[in-house]
């Protein structure tokens, strides 16, 4: 009897020219380190009484397709996931491209995504995908991976794959060490960690259906905080959460000039942490910022990728 293994598990992936519509073509293969995403219908006890102490069956619930995928922050693949997060990018050059994602567009494009099982055989394919959260930690080593939240409309199993020959990109990851963090602009120092979430707060359309699935997940207000760890050497960003005073904070992964990552939260507010000494090491302060919409570029947060992809 086979058993499945995610070593040999697949990730495929297309956008949909219509919310919940499975395209039969245009599929990429993407690498990923993790997944949750897949559908669940629990049980609700029954209520009937009068039948005796023992319960009848269960009644079904509604059919629910959310989970977590962890993929890596790379020069090309990651591409993908930020036109789901945000929307179409803006590509301007030649040969080497700057694809310039903004928040706040009204409407985001959904996928189809299939995780393939070929041990058992089993294909799992996730309609209506879209993507609710993603979040990135930094630190100074290991790999540079980014947690994505999706939701998806409905789930099908299948005993093939959607496309036998999907379209693939040269796999180049960006790493940790690769990574600084800059506050308007200037380099910032003495940070041990960082981690920033922008969310769409995706609100899901539940409508009474004979299939139990949604009808959608629209954008709402969305949301960018984040958390920066420092070791206490200055004053700076405690003056700058004591005045409530707001920074432009850069978070990006550089290979060269012309394979690049950069997230940039524009108008970022500092509490004023507590600081606390519990030994004679080192002190350290975190920072649980918040940011919103600046108005000297209409937007909250941005995201620049160069590398060579002519268009997403």
């Amino acid at each position: 009897m086979a058993r499945a293994y995610g070593a040999n598990a697949s990730l495929l992936a297309a956008f949909e020219s219509t919310y919940g519509s499975t395209p039969v073509d245009g599929y990429w293969q993407l690498p990923f380190v993790s997944t949750s995403l897949g559908s669940e219908q629990g049980l609700i006890a029954n209520d009937l009484i009068g039948l005796g102490r023992d319960p009848s069956a269960p009644i079904r619930d509604v059919i629910k397709v959310e989970g977590d995928m962890v993929v890596p922050l790379d020069v090309q693949h990651i591409g993908l996931w930020l036109k789901a997060l945000l929307g179409d990018p803006t590509s301007v050059g030649t040969g080497v491209l700057t694809h310039t994602f903004g928040s706040g567009k009204p409407s985001l494009p959904s996928l189809t995504l299939e995780t393939g099982l070929p041990d058992i055989p089993a294909w799992f394919v996730a309609s209506g995908a879209m993507v609710n959260s993603l979040q990135v930690g930094f630190a100074r080593s290991g790999a540079a991976n980014a947690t994505v939240g999706l939701i998806a409309q409905g789930e099908v199993r299948r005993t093939a794959t959607l496309d036998g020959t999907p379209s693939s990109r040269d796999l180049q990851r960006f790493n940790q060490f690769q990574g600084q963090i800059l506050r308007n602009g200037q380099a910032l120092g003495n940070v041990v960690s960082a981690q920033l979430t922008y969310s769409n707060n995706l609100e899901r359309i539940e409508t009474i259906r004979s299939d139990g699935k949604i009808d959608g997940a629209d954008p709402t207000v969305a949301s960018l905080t984040g958390n920066l760890e420092v070791r206490f050497a200055d004053t700076t960003l405690i003056d700058a959460a004591t005045n409530n005073t707001p920074l432009e904070l850069n978070f990006g992964y550089a290979i060269d000039a012309d394979h690049r990552l950069t997230f940039i939260a524009h108008e970022v507010y500092l509490p004023k942490p507590k600081l606390s000494i519990s030994g004679p090491g080192g002190i350290q302060a975190t920072f649980e910022w918040q940011a919103a919409k600046a108005a000297g570029v209409a937007r909250m947060f941005t995201v620049e990728l160069v590398n060579d992809v002519s268009s997403y």
